[in-house]
């Protein structure tokens, strides 16, 4: 699978030791920054696996911050990237089959390796289960309307 992954200064050696990781497993990974501890803005970061995922160069993105929150945000600021902000397997297990969630991001000051690498491996292995939850999918590309 081709996988785009970023982080800013605080996920950058989560983001490493997952990338090499995901390499052994013969993963196609891209690698988008930052690559050392000097302060960056995580916006630009999550936007460059937004990019990749949006335009295809990606199957699937990772993305990490201090803790997740922030750089989950600006992927979900492209309306084709749906990014979930997990720190166990079945959150990210559900994020792909009930949300189709093609982002993954994590935080590196709260969730160790083994259990952040457990989390990309239910994301990785996980397909959508479509029926029901496509129309909710679909609409997470759209703007919402009221529903009154």
């Amino acid at each position: 699978m081709r996988i785009a992954l970023a982080a800013d200064h605080a996920g950058y050696l989560l983001k490493d030791e997952l990338a090499a990781w995901l390499r052994d497993r013969e993963h196609e990974v891209t690698d988008l920054g930052t690559n050392g501890p000097e302060s960056v803005d995580y916006p630009q970061f999550g936007a460059r696996v937004a990019d990749a995922v949006a335009s295809g160069e990606a199957e699937r993105g990772i993305a990490v911050c201090g803790s997740g929150i922030g750089i989950s945000i600006a992927v979900n600021r492209n309306h084709r990237c749906r990014c979930a902000r997990v720190d166990d397997p079945l959150s990210a297990q559900l994020a792909r089959e009930h949300n189709d969630a093609n982002v993954l991001a994590l935080g590196a000051r709260l969730i160790g390796s083994d259990m952040a690498k457990a989390c990309v491996l239910a994301f990785l292995d996980t397909d959508f289960a479509g029926g029901r939850h496509q129309r909710r999918v679909d609409q997470l590309s759209h703007e919402l309307q009221d529903s009154d």
